[in-house]
């Protein structure tokens, strides 16, 4: 191959042109942007990429004033609400102890009944007992009855009273829960009244201890136990036993505690038949009231 005929060596891409001056190389820092010679084109650019949040609205006070009271009225809606709710539970809290107190009262005059039958039944026998007490010389045809009568009549029972829902009331503090005041003064009232009966039951109770020793030196203890049966039942004897003494003071002493006992006894009967008067009215107050009928 010719010289003539050889391909001439490819200059670098960044060979300046010959003749020229060669500037040395300057970094690029930034893109040049084109520049418009529009200024509405620039304007309406910026709108449109303005962030929304930018555009800022100025409440009126009423629109302050109504977001309030919209506020307000949700949370006073809801404590109505929850004060109704409330006042529900309670009435229907206070009708339930009401309903349980009449069943106790209702409990109670039968308690009552049988109790007064009981005192009244017994009185009539501490009768007869102080009348034999009183005649020695004939005590010992009536030996018999004189047992019976001086084992049983001067003993004296508690009146038993149904009292569980006037307790729960009074120790919880639910006696609020009953509106109306009146009637939490009846119910009050009403239990007060066992106070009265509770009273000459301890005296009694003073009393008979002092009556049993005068007892254990007129009568046979191994006869009084015989008078009393396998199920706890009262018996009469067939014959006339002795008596440990037909003492006429020992007797007269006797029959002066029977004498103390027959009064409180008559006391108990007193006192119970003004609570079961004052019951019965309760719970007809109560029906009413509540129209538990």
């Amino acid at each position: 191959m010719s010289e003539e005929e050889k391909i001439p060596e490819e200059q670098p891409a960044n060979k300046e042109a010959p003749g020229e001056n060669v500037s040395p190389e300057k970094p690029v820092t930034e893109v040049e942007q084109p520049i418009t010679q529009n200024p509405q084109l620039i304007i309406d650019i910026m709108e449109v990429h303005k962030h929304p949040h930018h555009v800022t609205h100025k409440k009126k006070w009423g629109e302050y004033l109504l977001e309030f009271s919209m506020l307000f009225l949700a949370v006073f809606m809801g404590f109505l609400a929850e004060n109704l709710r409330e006042h529900q539970v309670e009435k229907e809290r206070e009708k339930q102890y009401i309903e349980s107190l009449v069943e106790d009262l209702k409990t109670d005059q039968q308690s009552i009944k049988n109790h007064v039958a009981t005192l009244e039944g017994g009185i009539l026998m501490m009768d007869t007992l102080i009348y034999h007490l009183s005649n020695p010389a004939a005590i010992t045809a009536h030996s018999a009855d004189v047992y019976f009568l001086a084992r049983f009549p001067p003993r004296l029972k508690p009146l038993p009273i149904s009292s569980s829902t006037y307790e729960q009331l009074k120790n919880s503090g639910s006696f609020r829960l009953i509106r109306n005041l009146d009637v939490s003064n009846k119910i009050m009232n009403y239990y007060e009244k066992l106070q009265l009966i509770r009273l000459p039951e301890s005296i009694n109770e003073t009393e008979f201890t002092e009556y049993k020793k005068a007892a254990a030196k007129i009568f046979d203890p191994v006869i009084f136990v015989s008078l009393v049966g396998k199920n706890d039942e009262w018996l009469r004897l067939t014959e006339n036993p002795p008596l440990r003494t037909t003492d006429k003071n020992q007797l007269q002493e006797l029959a002066i505690f029977t004498v103390y006992m027959h009064g409180t006894k008559k006391g108990v009967v007193s006192a119970s038949e003004g609570m079961r008067m004052a019951g019965d009215q309760l719970i007809k107050d109560l029906e009413t009231e509540y129209q538990l009928k």
